[in-house]
């Protein structure tokens, strides 16, 4: 009787282990998409791009620009001696990104 329940105990310990590894080996992936900006020169930004940012921030000055393959421009601007980021689309309207 006692080989039974040492064998029971023992068949449940292995089980248990067995589980416990399992659930323990998944592993999960953090996948962060980035968008390939490439840097452009400021005077090759459309016209709409430039005239957005003379009318959202008049005392800007537009210090990088960069475009990715949606034509979508990511700005760099300097604003009262801060730097700021900013995205338009071609048509000069401002996107949020994050």
């Amino acid at each position: 009787m006692k080989k039974v329940i040492l064998t029971a105990v023992f068949a449940f310990a292995t089980l248990t282990t067995f589980a416990t590894t399992e659930v323990n080996s998944v592993e999960t992936q953090n996948v962060v998409l980035q968008e390939e900006f490439k840097e452009l020169p400021v005077e090759e930004l459309p016209s709409a791009v430039q005239e957005a940012v003379k009318k959202d921030f008049k005392d800007a000055k537009i210090q990088k620009a960069f475009v990715n393959e949606s034509k979508e421009f990511k700005l760099e601007l300097i604003v009262g001696g801060a730097t700021q980021t900013v995205y338009a689309d071609a048509n000069g309207n401002w996107l949020k990104k994050e």
